[in-house]
């Protein structure tokens, strides 16, 4: 069941909101956890199991570690990382593991080892990261362990972040977990931030689908096929995931959770860095916080100061996904943050505009390895976007730019480039009545559901990871 389908408009959604805000308030905990556990069986009843033991795990060794002293603490703690890590390694990367064993066999001419494909439950990603991060700020001494499960339960599998993000900390919510209201004013707000996030993932994101998918099955791709398919999965990546976000945030919101930004304008960054404070920003900070620094960061010299970017990106790419492609990515990323800061250490600067295109291109040349379906289809994307299949807009791109696919390819661009346009209007133009203020995001989100009923639900991208 994802947020941007009927099931769960018309009957999930309605059916939970009704028993929350019929709940006593000391009692919503389990009515939220519960509900969440609800939202994630709709999919796979005996993956529950999973995600509420990977809870259990962290919510028992958590109490543990705040009982501890001396070296006990790190023991139990590395012995829940391990865990956690061993679940997640399991379901997410045991086939690549095969699959690439197998590989080096053929090589050999000696037969491949019989296997069958291990499902990955959705949300274990997201739910390995929070547990690994509540048992280290608990070590740490910077939240104090949660005695109930119920409400650590709540927390870890709160379902308007539990598939997708944002990664959300237990310090950033600790307080509402245990005590927190439920205003008109936050369920005003939450509900826009939620219709605007639909339309974002209905809107433009699904509608850029199809013409993606037709530049990545181009066999040899110009010039101009690869890089509009490029441009257009740069759109569609940012508005499906952002618009996850925004309904993620707006739903908790309603909840009576605040939480924080998960994106800022990412490709409006002047340089790499500042497209990773902008980009999935939960996820930037949890790999700065629990795995840059602890390799290191940048107090062991300058060699290992770049090792260990290259270390953590290497390492992100693939917590995205079990594939080298997505290693190549993380790799793509830490490379470029690594010359960044060499080249910010020595004084050097670019000119703002081409600082912000070098660093466009360095993100979208990235991307191509988390779209493309095998090995080969990233090499021959790459290969077209450094022209080496010719430039000229070939026919089977041409057939997929209709002028419903150019006009949100546009709205795409002209809504990331807003921050910037909105600076140069004349100021009236950015005070809006509060009538048209409130109907607004009303009416685009009826126009996305009558949308959405005309086409077939597709899946949030970041499901995957």
């Amino acid at each position: 069941m994802v947020f941007s389908s009927i099931e769960f408009l018309a009957l999930f959604l309605p059916a939970f909101l009704l028993a929350y805000m019929a709940t006593p308030a000391t009692w919503r905990n389990l009515t939220l956890c519960i509900g969440s556990w609800i939202f994630y069986s709709w999919w796979k009843p005996v993956f529950l199991l999973v995600i509420v033991g990977v809870t259990f795990i962290a919510w028992a060794l958590g109490r543990a570690v705040e009982r501890a002293a001396g070296r006990t603490k790190p023991r139990l703690v590395a012995c829940g990382v391990v865990v956690i890590l061993g679940v997640l390694g399991w379901f997410k990367y045991a086939n690549l593991m095969v699959e690439t064993l197998n590989d080096g066999l053929r090589v050999f001419a000696v037969a491949p080892l019989p296997w069958s494909d291990i499902i990955l439950p959705i949300a274990l990603s997201f739910t390995a990261l929070q547990g690994i991060s509540y048992l280290i700020d608990v070590k740490r001494g910077t939240v104090a362990a949660e005695p109930r499960f119920v409400n650590f339960a709540a927390y870890l599998d709160m379902f308007p972040h539990l598939i997708a993000g944002p990664i959300i900390r237990y310090a950033w919510i600790a307080q509402e977990i245990h005590q927190r209201r439920v205003t008109l004013d936050d369920v005003a707000a939450g509900a826009r931030r939620f219709m605007l996030g639909f339309a974002m993932k209905v809107l433009i994101a699904d509608s850029l689908a199809p013409l993606v998918e037709a530049a990545f099955s181009v066999p040899q791709p110009s010039l101009c096929d690869a890089w509009l398919g490029n441009v257009a999965f740069a759109l569609q990546i940012f508005f499906d995931f952002a618009g996850y976000s925004a309904m993620a945030i707006g739903l908790a919101r309603i909840l009576g959770f605040h939480y924080p930004e998960n994106f800022r304008d990412p490709y409006l960054a002047t340089n790499i860095q500042d497209f990773w404070r902008r980009w999935h920003i939960s996820l930037s900070s949890w790999l700065r916080d629990y795995l840059y620094f602890s390799l290191g960061g940048n107090r062991r010299g300058p060699v290992r100061t770049y090792v260990n970017l290259m270390l953590t990106m290497a390492i992100g790419g693939l917590w995205h996904g079990a594939s080298w492609a997505f290693l190549l990515w993380g790799l793509i990323h830490g490379l470029a943050l690594a010359i960044a800061r060499a080249w910010s250490e020595r004084g050097l600067r670019l000119p703002s505009p081409i600082s912000w295109l070098l660093t466009l291109a360095v993100v979208l040349f990235a991307w191509t390895p988390c779209r493309a379906k095998s090995w080969e289809e990233t090499v021959s994307m790459l290969a077209g976007q450094l022209g080496l299949h010719g430039v000229a807009l070939g026919d089977q791109m041409a057939l997929a730019l209709r002028p419903v696919a150019i006009a949100w390819l546009l709205i795409g661009v002209l809504t990331v480039l807003w921050p910037v346009i909105r600076a140069r209007l004349p100021a009236w133009t950015s005070h809006q009545p509060h009538w048209w203020a409130a109907l607004w995001p009303i009416g685009l989100f009826l126009y996305a559901i009558a949308a959405m009923m005309g086409r077939q639900t597709l899946p949030f991208l970041y499901f995957q990871f």
